[in-house]
């Protein structure tokens, strides 16, 4: 059974180390929205590929903005906050709970 406990704790990291590399490209695509960036720079249009398909249902959920400022990349923050402080722990203490660790 410690073998699945390792699995699940390996896993939650991973996870863990891909919403924290997730946290920076979004920090850098909202940076760099605020300084009207080459649209065919190969590295613009990563970040857009990445960022776009998460943020714009989060634009259409909400309906609005506050202006030129857009919430969206806050409330993705929160909610990726949040995974790592329930979801992630959660899936740690159950690995350690199953042996792991």
């Amino acid at each position: 059974m410690f073998v699945f406990g390792d699995f699940i704790v390996a896993v939650a990291r991973i996870i863990d180390y891909i919403l924290d590399i997730y946290k920076i490209i979004l920090l850098v695509a909202v940076l760099l929205s605020w300084v009207n960036p080459d649209p065919y720079n190969p590295i613009v249009r990563f970040l857009h590929a990445v960022t776009e398909p998460v943020l714009r249902p989060i634009r259409r959920l909400i309906g609005f903005t506050f202006g030129p400022i857009d919430i969206s990349p806050i409330i993705v923050f929160l909610i990726i906050m949040f995974a790592q402080s329930f979801f992630i722990r959660t899936l740690v203490k159950l690995g350690y709970k199953l042996g792991g660790g």
